[in-house]
């Protein structure tokens, strides 16, 4: 028996399953559940992972301390009575903020709609608590909301879902990251008590409530990431695996089962007799819900820590890291891989030696690209650690049962469960046979020339020809470059010997080192952000902010404000400026460009530009009614700001072209340390290279 038969024999989703079921012991509110950054239930379940490490046979089992936000929340109790004074009791969920009641206090509660700037106009809410009506996924962050009521002097915001989460069902709570600041304290309510509230409030200004919340955030507290490890016979190199311990509500799926199937994994291996060549690191990590106050980044905070700064060394040493999200749940018909570019060519290549449970996934299985920021992957990518996840994003889960009480074992899929301990577990023992990174970086620059407008480019005076050659160029050497690591890595697995296998190893050292540099620093050069936590290319934001202001120019041109206002909307974050104060808007826009690295963590310098078009916005607003509006002003400060964004797009097709140019030289002394012939000459355009 081979080692992927015996592994896949040895694999045992009923222990991973009774350990996701376990890891729901340790609650931070006893009624709800929660397992919150850096609280009691998170350590005390952090311990219980260690204890199983060990229990399961895994090596050099360690506590990783990592520093970061926490947030503890016990309680929030609302109480009422109804029409015929009967009380009534809801249990609210809650966002990481601060806020103490000392059991019971009578607060005047009041309806302000959605929340925004418009809904207080002749409402007072200080001192009262303000419910509101929000859809984040469709509309807007909870932060906006919370963050306008706090400077109304609200007490506190409930928010109740009215769309986008929580979708399953009327009854639903659902609990996000809040992104903002700790003294603006955020409660959830669902549908239906709201629903109950709102009828109290019929023809009223408000009504009389009590209130008992326990949520309590501290600043630079301590939390642990927990790592054991089967040692492989190649010091220096290591596979990851890796999943997240803290949750919302019982959190089965998110993230309970991936950390059990973490540990499932790591138990076949063991069980099976599996020798790996590079040591297998198992790690459950801490605070990915959240884990820092006032940042848009607030989420992925334990994976950030753990390799910015608990284990640095990391860096440049591993070959992948395999994260798991929801994996007992089948998101979609059809199956999905997400990864880094430059694990694509190696992704779809090992599927096909992978038999899809057509139970499962009857449309079976492909991979996507991208990582995105949802998870902690995204944090060990920009490492320079290439990363792979289960796609979990896509599928109506995210919009149903995610993030509430919902998502418990009443949902739990074996079938897919037990597909994913195989897939992921022979993922990790395929990577573990390579002498290189199977990094295909061609798949990088096939993805930058499709996300550049030529046109655009023409249109700008930017240098699109250049930068068009070298990615071809890129694109072609990288694909030259990636057979040869293949190759290399086809001889490896082929190894008569651990002799033979050292020699390959030691005689391929400095080109894996080399091959880790560069995956580092592509994704330090190529990989951005927008306002909405999308990852592009350094050019896409400026590229798609001409676009919608080229569409608000020919509206105002034709006279069509309203037209002209959809199209701002989708320029940077000002779909903001439209409902909320400015003060609102303001500080939300200048905590992400002001604000250094340590509060921003993985998001730190990857929105390069900012237009704030708020007093345009209000001014248009102001001419919406107007039969023949005077938008020549406007027209004018559009004109402006496209032209300067014009010049943004050639800098950042300017910027494109010297990182390309960075990578080609990288690429040149890759194939130098194979020794296997020169390219062509590279290609000229514009200017010399």
């Amino acid at each position: 028996m081979d080692s992927r038969d015996a592994y896949v024999s040895a694999i045992d989703v009923s222990y991973s399953y009774r350990l996701a079921k376990r890891m729901e012991t340790y609650k931070t509110n006893p009624v709800l559940g929660y397992r919150t950054a850096g609280s009691e239930a998170e350590f005390l379940t952090g311990e219980m992972l260690v204890r199983e490490m060990k229990e399961i046979g895994l090596e050099d089992v360690r506590k990783d301390e990592i520093v970061l936000d926490s947030w503890e929340f016990k309680k929030a109790v609302l109480r009422c009575r109804d029409g015929d004074g009967k009380l009534m009791e809801f249990q609210l969920g809650a966002y990481q903020t601060d806020f103490h009641t000392n059991g019971f206090q009578q607060f005047p509660l009041v309806y302000i709609g959605k929340g925004t700037s418009a809904d207080y106009e002749n409402v007072d809410v200080h001192g009262k608590l303000v419910l509101a009506d929000i859809n984040q996924r469709d509309e807007w962050w909870i932060n906006f909301p919370v963050y306008q009521a706090h400077k109304k002097g609200a007490a506190a915001l409930i928010a109740v879902q009215e769309g986008g989460y929580g979708k399953i069902h009327k009854s639903a709570l659902n609990a996000q990251d809040i992104a903002g600041p700790k003294d603006a304290p955020a409660f959830s309510i669902s549908q239906e008590d709201a629903d109950r509230l709102k009828s109290l409030l019929k023809g009223k200004q408000e009504i009389t409530v009590w209130f008992d919340a326990e949520s309590t955030v501290k600043e630079k507290q301590v939390s642990y990431n927990i790592c054991g490890s089967i040692p492989g016979k190649c010091e220096g190199r290591m596979i990851v695996l890796s999943a997240h311990y803290d949750s919302y509500f019982s959190g089965f799926q998110d993230d309970n089962a991936a950390v059990a199937m973490m540990f499932g994994i790591a138990k076949a291996m063991k069980d099976s007799g599996y020798r790996p060549e590079q040591t297998i690191v198992f790690c459950a990590m801490a605070a990915e819900e959240w884990g820092i106050v006032n940042s848009k980044y607030d989420w992925s905070t334990g994976a950030y820590e753990q390799v910015f700064h608990a284990r640095p060394e990391w860096r440049g040493r591993v070959t992948a890291n395999l994260n798991f999200e929801l994996p007992a749940h089948a998101h979609n018909k059809k199956d999905a891989v997400r990864c880094t570019y430059e694990y694509r060519t190696f992704t779809e290549a090992f599927l096909k030696t992978i038999q899809v449970d057509g139970e499962a996934y009857p449309e079976g299985i492909e991979v996507l690209c991208p990582i995105e920021t949802w998870s902690d992957d995204f944090s060990m990518a920009i490492a320079g650690i290439p990363s792979v996840v289960n796609d979990f994003s896509s599928g109506e889960f995210m919009e149903t049962h995610y993030h509430s009480q919902f998502d418990n074992e009443n949902f739990y899929q074996e079938n897919v469960y037990r597909f994913h301990h195989y897939l992921y577990g022979l993922m990790a023992l395929e990577l573990d046979q390579t002498a290189l990174p199977p990094l295909d970086f061609s798949e990088l620059f096939y993805a930058a020339e499709k996300r550049v407008d030529w046109e655009l480019c023409e249109r700008t005076g930017a240098e699109g020809e250049r930068l068009r050659n070298l990615l071809k160029w890129a694109q072609r050497e990288s694909k030259g470059l990636y057979e040869t690591i293949d190759k290399i890595n086809g001889d490896y697995r082929q190894a008569d010997g651990e002799a033979e296998k050292g020699r390959i190893r030691g005689e391929c050292g400095m080109l894996y080192d080399w091959l880790m540099k560069m995956f580092q620093k592509e994704q330090d050069s190529f990989v951005r952000l927008n306002w909405h936590d999308d990852v592009l290319f350094p050019q896409e934001a400026v590229q798609n902010n001409l676009k919608y202001l080229n569409r608000a120019l020919s509206c105002l041109r034709d006279r069509d404000v309203k037209g002209a206002l959809e199209a701002v909307y989708g320029i940077d974050n000002n779909r903001y400026a439209f409902l909320f104060e400015e003060d609102v808007y303001r500080y939300f826009t200048e905590y992400v460009l002001e604000q250094p690295a340590d509060r921003l963590k993985w998001g730190f310098g990857r929105i390069v530009h900012h237009e704030n078009m708020f007093g345009l916005v209000q001014g248009l607003k102001a001419r919406l009614k107007d039969k023949e509006p005077d938008v020549e002003r406007e027209t004018d400060y559009l004109e402006e700001t496209a032209e300067k964004q014009r010049a943004y797009y050639v800098d950042d097709i300017r910027y494109m072209i010297h990182e390309t140019e960075i990578m080609i030289q990288m690429i040149e002394k890759a194939k130098d340390m194979l020794d296997y012939g020169k390219s062509e000459s590279i290609p000229s355009g514009k200017e010399g290279f």
